[in-house]
């Protein structure tokens, strides 16, 4: 068996397999005899049949199953071998391949194949910036009210008071007071304490269910409150300037819990909090903590993106898009591959070569060890130590969880990519040191809308 390579570009290779009959022969012979032990043939006891006859029905099938055995291995071996750095997977080439007759002892196979291209990036040119999100003490009081909310007591009382929600069928009229043909006829759910018209939400003040309210939604609402309360497109929203009516049909009140010891532990049941500072001090910290995730994602993105349009190297485009055809996904074809191919495929190809080339610099691949540490982190977060379990019990009841749930890849599908997309942060900003730019979480909200 011989392997040799041809160059037939910068990029592109042709491989060319030489299997002779001394390559297979004795698996042949053994599996052949085999076959004659076990063969049940017409006119002979079973394992009777003599060998001549038994290579003439068997002999071909059998040689084209260990040439083609020994074709993927000593292809995928002389390419390990050979340090060849290739995209995708051979292909073969069936047109110097030609018609392969497995009656012949001696074959030949032409593959083509592909290197990885050599990727040069200048991590000073990308110019991406870092955000950082700053949590106020603003932000930890809002949050505060909300969580308050949240845990607080649900009522359905007679009569409307500002704090509460309504429900009702909204109606929009036209400008004689009628129902508006084609017009909207929804029912909705609204905030009284958003109705920024004070004389309108005074309409709203001692209301029961059935009452009917006429208002004008422009003068009342923002275009953001009336795009969800009347479920329209944004656009729509921005020009609703109609009057409606709105005939009441429920009303909903939450008391806020108070800011106390219990509201502490339903939030952090693992710490023992008793005052409202370090409660506000656990807030930031997990404020932080989720908005640096986030920032985190964005700064990939980013890069990804600034990375992907540096990219400047040349590719072997026609081969990478046969490969693509030839991986046998439903309604995938060359012509679709090559219609889709600036928008769809070219953009995700280039970051394969720009990760291949960054993860030459760190391994980022997560290991099992860092698996099991994020799971037993999220689960000492939630998993409280039983009231007879000492500190040893529950370490080692924890770890053997972890390392259970570790074990299969799906569980931890989410995990994984988190904790690679952690590291190729980290790896990211070690390279490029990017210029830090603080903003505000409105700022934030703002610009990732």
């Amino acid at each position: 068996m011989n392997i040799t390579k041809e160059n037939i570009s910068e990029l592109e290779l042709l491989l060319k397999v030489e299997i002779s009959e001394s390559d297979y022969k004795e698996k042949v012979g053994k599996q052949l005899k085999e076959y004659q032990k076990k063969a049940v043939v017409p006119g002979f006891r079973k394992g009777m049949a003599p060998l001549p006859l038994i290579k003439k029905m068997y002999q071909k099938a059998i040689v084209a199953d260990e040439v083609q055995g020994i074709l993927s291995e000593s292809l995928y071996k002389y390419i390990e071998d050979e340090k060849l750095e290739i995209v995708g997977s051979p292909l073969s080439n069936d047109e110097k391949t030609g018609e392969i007759d497995f009656d012949n002892t001696d074959f030949v196979f032409y593959f083509d194949a592909a290197l990885m291209p050599q990727v040069e990036i200048k991590w000073n040119e990308l110019g991406v910036k870092m955000t950082q999100i700053k949590v106020s003490s603003k932000d930890i009081d809002e949050q505060i009210t909300d969580i308050a909310q949240r845990y607080g007591k649900f009522e359905t009382p007679e009569t409307v008071e500002e704090s509460d929600y309504v429900y009702g069928k909204a109606v929009e009229l036209d400008k004689d007071g009628n129902a508006k043909e084609g017009g909207v006829n929804t029912f909705i759910s609204m905030d009284v304490a958003k109705i920024k018209n004070n004389d309108i939400k005074q309409q709203f003040i001692g209301k029961k269910a059935e009452d009917k309210i006429v208002f004008n939604a422009g003068k009342a609402l923002d275009a953001e409150t009336i795009e969800k309360s009347f479920r329209l497109e944004k656009e729509i929203a921005k020009k609703f300037k109609s009057d409606v009516e709105l005939t009441l049909s429920g009303i909903s009140r939450i008391t806020p819990h108070e800011v106390n010891e219990e509201l502490f532990k339903k939030m952090f049941p693992k710490e023992e909090v008793k005052d409202v500072d370090t409660f506000k001090k656990l807030l930031k910290k997990e404020a932080e903590k989720a908005y640096n995730e986030q920032t985190q994602m964005l700064f990939n993105v980013e890069v990804r993106k600034a990375l992907i349009e540096q990219f400047s190297a040349e590719i072997p485009t026609e081969f990478i898009q046969r490969w693509i055809a030839s991986r046998g996904e439903k309604d995938v074809t060359i012509d679709t591959v090559k219609a889709e191919w600036e928008e769809k495929y070219l953009p995700a190809i280039k970051w394969e070569f720009i990760e291949a080339q960054i993860r030459k610099i760190k391994d980022i691949d997560p290991t099992q060890n860092e698996v099991v540490d994020y799971v037993k982190g999220i689960m000492t977060a939630h998993d409280l130590r039983k009231e007879d379990e000492d500190e040893k019990a529950y370490d080692e009841r924890i770890e053997k969880a972890a390392r259970s749930i570790a074990q299969d890849r799906n569980n931890v599908g989410q995990i994984y990519e988190k904790i690679y997309s952690d590291k190729m942060f980290a790896l990211l900003n070690e390279q490029i040191k990017p210029e830090v730019e603080k903003i505000t979480i409105k700022e934030f909200a703002e610009r990732n809308k």
